[in-house]
């Protein structure tokens, strides 16, 4: 019997771990340069969207993951405005091979917090007067192994900060 509990303990110790432990706004900006005068011409935006994402290891097995969406919206060739969101999440996770790691924190965690990311930018956009953006949904997946072929292309390594 014990070396049944023994060997229940171990393969819990060793089985891989996930836990969100929060989620928060790092950093968040908005700017409307051309206010008030852009809400009186014709609205026929066209939006830029940057997005980024890094990692760093903050303690043990803690790592916070940060997704930054950059929208620029022109109506024309006037600038209507600049927003920024830092969404960033902290998370749990043990017991991971390499390649499983650097998935997790380069793909499946910012899918987790991209929801929070648009809905935050949207009511920033809305409160500037603008109309909600409703960002379509990113493939983090698809992002993550586009970035893996960049990475064995040019001879580098991904590695877990």
């Amino acid at each position: 019997m014990t070396d049944q509990q023994n060997t229940a303990a171990n393969e819990e110790e060793t089985a891989p771990q996930f836990s969100l432990q929060r989620i928060y706004v790092r950093d968040l900006s908005f700017e409307a340069p051309k206010s008030p005068a852009i809400f009186r011409q014709q609205w026929e935006p066209s939006v830029g969207l940057d997005l980024n994402t890094r990692q760093k290891t903050l303690e043990a097995d803690f790592h916070e993951v940060v997704l930054t969406l950059s929208v620029t919206v022109k109506n024309g060739d006037e600038v209507a405005f600049i927003a920024e969101v830092q969404q960033a999440g902290i998370f749990l996770i043990k017991n991971l091979d390499d390649a499983s790691m650097s998935h997790t924190l380069g793909a499946f965690c910012p899918n987790i917090l991209f929801p929070y990311a648009r809905e935050t930018l949207d009511s920033l956009v809305t409160r500037g007067s603008f109309p909600a953006l409703m960002l379509a949904p990113v493939n983090f997946d698809a992002l993550y192994a586009q970035e893996l072929q960049r990475m064995q292309a040019a001879g580098e390594t991904p590695t877990v900060q």
